[in-house]
């Protein structure tokens, strides 16, 4: 339970701000009912970013110390509030042509607002996301260096022909047949949000490449175990994962406050859950996990294309991310069993 102390300590500190905010907006029902909204946030973080702490854990295991502090302090830092709080705001402020100050407070004052001017741009938001998540999914499938295949026949064959320039391909096909279905006057800006998700897929993973290279100096070697592309990695994923859950919290409550509140408890977990299987090295102990994660992320990929269109409910989305991980973790259980024997 060590691995959870910090979060139990911020959900207690966080649900009791979010008693005090609903106190103080009306009385003790409103208190009781903002205490159960801000747990139900959290609950739902915590379906939608499973995956996304197994595939942390699976990056974070090879970097040194140092980085994995980094990431598990100055990254959690952005991840509660930047990608939960800051990042909305500057999507709304982008949309609205307001200033931050003036786009918190219409947060504030006149939520369903900010939600409306929210939910305006999210067909961009996921293309961004798509093409992002589809990249590291696919890129994954279609690592020849992995020697571990879930399901075999299929990992294997993809595995065999699949490249970085395929992934990059099959991508920009996704974004293309995702501004199909978007209506005209919104074309333009999903294609150029989908092209920028995969730019900054492909840049982030030149930087770490560029920073690992030996022959680099001394800024090479520092980063060995880990680099600045791959913290740039690691938050650009969480940015992915997070405004799905944003978009999912504003379908419960337009409270903005209790929105922030119960989704930092949510990644609070999620950042303890991914210290624990780092730690214990939960991944090398159950083999399928990693994948069960990114086939996970695959699907999620899919599903945010698709939403441009068609409205898909939140928990579709977090049990199937879970449905997969709950298969893989069987899956490995099967094969620890067949290995003892």
């Amino acid at each position: 339970m060590k691995y959870f102390r910090i979060s139990f300590i911020a959900t207690f500190v966080l649900m009791g701000l979010a008693a005090w905010w609903g106190y103080g907006h009306g009385g003790p029902a409103a208190a009781m009912n903002a205490l159960l909204i801000t747990g139900i946030l959290g609950v739902m973080e915590v379906s939608l970013s499973f995956d996304n702490a197994v595939v942390n854990a699976s990056v974070l295991k090879t970097w040194n110390d140092y980085w994995q502090k980094l990431f598990l302090t100055v990254g959690i830092l952005v991840a509660v509030f930047g990608m939960r709080l800051v990042f909305p705001l500057a999507i709304v402020a982008a949309a609205t042509g307001l200033d931050m100050l003036a786009v918190w407070d219409m947060a504030l004052k006149t939520p369903q607002e900010y939600s409306r001017h929210l939910m305006g741009v999210h067909e961009e938001v996921a293309a961004f996301g798509g093409a992002f998540l589809l990249l590291v999914f696919l890129n994954f499938l279609f690592d020849e260096e992995k020697d571990v295949h879930w399901i075999h026949w299929f990992e294997e064959k993809v595995g065999k022909y699949g490249t970085e320039s395929l992934a990059v391909l099959l991508a920009l096909v996704s974004v293309v047949l995702c501004v199909q279905m978007v209506p005209e006057a919104k074309r333009y800006s999903v294609l150029y949000s989908g092209v920028i998700g995969i730019a900054i897929y492909v840049g982030v993973g030149w930087i770490s490449s560029l920073l690992e290279e030996e022959g680099h100096g001394e800024v090479g070697k520092a980063v060995a175990g880990g680099s600045i592309g791959g913290f740039l990695y690691l938050e650009v994923l969480d940015a992915s994962f997070s405004f799905d859950g944003v978009i999912g919290a504003f379908a419960i409550t337009s409270d903005v406050v209790i929105i922030m509140l119960g989704l930092a408890i949510g990644a609070m977990y999620v950042r303890s859950l991914t210290v624990y299987l780092v730690h214990k090295g939960t991944l090398d102990e159950f083999i399928y996990l990693e994948h069960g994660a990114h086939y996970a992320i695959g699907i999620l990929a899919l599903i945010m294309f698709a939403s441009v269109k068609y409205h898909i409910p939140e928990w579709v989305t977090g049990l199937s991310g879970v449905a997969f991980i709950g298969v893989s973790l069987w899956s490995s259980l099967k094969y620890k069993k067949l290995e003892s024997e």
